[in-house]
């Protein structure tokens, strides 16, 4: 048993066969989804570099703990305690060769329609060339040529990736929604019970909604201060409340009878996390009070002690990184890929409710490889790609660049850290807040569209 899946994990690092686990007790897994994966293991491993690059507290632990520290840096030529590989300039430098694996491979593996010629044997496997190929790239971006030039255009470009990353992020949002709605509602002639759920959901995304809106009413304003708090809370809940009711419009039900209140409370929720988030990103705001100067519209959890700001700086910075794998991966399915018109595949003529829709099946009927005691791999590419390659690459080189643009705080980065990732700043401000608008307006777009666009909604 062991023997013949050291060959086959050999055959996946060196050659065209699909990786999988050793474990015979792992569910089957396709060939397409473990490409994935594996792409996105790649990503989440840069990442994670890029964050050690921006901590000092890292950086400290390394120069106290592994011996000759000084004397290595100076053998690497990486100047004193390593200077050059720590920061904003080595972070961007890595993020550079990452973006420019990705966006190689982008180009390489334009219209590719099947797993069967040489450029999918080379997109599906070979592993450890490829990872070799990543991290000479990644060195790479440390022997340019003109550095402060680079960083000055690279910053810029890396603004306006991560803006379009940020924008198909929002777009599955809206797409998300909409299909979580139309596959309940699609269980609710067969049993009623999908209707319960729809209700109950529903509610809970309504009610988690109204009491993100009070709690940043109660916390986040000041009748002396946090005028721009109190503006765009009302702002942002009013949109919130008249993007509901026009979900429910006698004139939207007639364009789209499947739309309900679940994607509006879906919208909701995520537009007053955007706000949460912009308030908290926001530079603090100090009045006088009493002779004293008295930090106002913070939530006292984030500023009594040090360590419960790392702890919610901590679970922020996942959650962050969470979003960006989770949008990488979707965004390429064929499903996803149709909502934002990347490939016109027909939708299915009827649809099966489930709980787990997010990934669903886009073969029934694949061939299936034993790869000798280990975790069996499904290869459901045989007759043509579940998802465009080139299409993939491109939105992980996007994502690339939106992991550049926030480990570094956007435009603030010299003397950033990834401890204070949360702290203030008005340009992830801004960011963030626009982002409301701009998932409200594309949400209201798709309210509308049938009517603007009749042609591309007759299925």
């Amino acid at each position: 048993m062991c023997t013949p899946c050291c060959v086959s994990q050999l055959a996946c690092c060196c050659g065209s066969a699909a990786c999988s686990c050793c474990c015979s007790c792992c569910p089957q897994i396709k060939q397409s989804t473990g490409t994935r994966i594996m792409y996105a293991l790649y990503f989440l491993l840069v990442t994670i570099v890029c964050v050690i690059m921006m901590s000092p507290t890292v950086e400290q632990q390394l120069r106290d703990n592994i011996p000759f520290y000084s004397h290595m840096c100076e053998k690497m030529n990486a100047g004193e305690n390593c200077k050059t590989l720590v920061g904003y300039s080595a972070v961007y430098k890595v993020c550079f060769g990452m973006a420019c694996f990705f966006l190689l491979f982008a180009i390489f593996t334009i219209r590719i329609d099947n797993s069967t010629g040489c450029r999918a044997a080379v997109n599906n496997g070979f592993w450890m060339l490829k990872f070799i190929a990543l991290a000479a790239c990644c060195a790479a971006g440390f022997f340019l040529p003109e550095e402060e030039t680079f960083l000055q255009v690279w910053r810029y470009i890396g603004a306006v990736g991560g803006f379009f990353f940020l924008l198909i992020q929002l777009m599955l949002l809206v797409e998300f929604a909409h299909r979580w709605n139309t596959n309940w509602s699609s269980g609710v002639k067969h049993n009623r019970m999908w209707y319960a759920a729809l209700a109950f959901v529903t509610l809970v995304l309504f009610s988690a909604a109204v009491a993100a809106l009070v709690f940043m009413g109660v916390f986040y304003t000041d009748h002396e201060a946090c005028l721009l708090n109190k503006v765009f809370l009302g702002i942002n809940g009013s949109l919130c409340f008249v993007v509901s009711l026009l979900a429910i419009s006698p004139f939207i039900q007639k364009l789209q009878p499947t739309s309900g209140l679940l994607q509006p409370g879906v919208i909701s929720l995520y537009v007053m996390y955007l706000t949460f988030s912009a308030f908290s990103s926001k530079p603090k705001e100090i009045v006088e009070r009493n002779g004293v100067n008295t930090t106002v519209c913070v939530f006292s959890f984030n500023s009594e002690t040090e360590s419960d700001k790392k702890i919610v700086t901590g679970f922020g910075t996942v959650i962050l990184f969470g979003c960006i794998l989770y949008a990488c991966l979707t965004s390429t399915t064929r499903r996803s890929s149709a909502a934002l018109r990347v490939c016109r595949n027909s939708e299915p003529a009827t649809e099966r409710a489930r709980c787990c829709f997010c990934f669903g099946d886009d073969t029934d009927d694949c061939e299936v490889n034993n790869t000798g005691g280990g975790q069996n791999v499904i290869y459901d590419e045989r007759e043509g790609t579940i998802y465009s390659y080139s299409y993939f690459h491109a939105v992980f080189f996007l994502g690339s660049l939106y992991v550049m643009m926030t480990v570094t705080n956007w435009f603030h980065y010299d003397d950033h850290k990834i401890e204070k990732l949360l702290d203030g700043s008005w340009s992830v401000f801004w960011i963030k807040m626009v982002s409301c608008w701009v998932c409200l307006i594309l949400y209201m777009w798709t309210l509308f569209a049938p009517m603007v666009c009749p042609k591309r909604f007759e299925a």
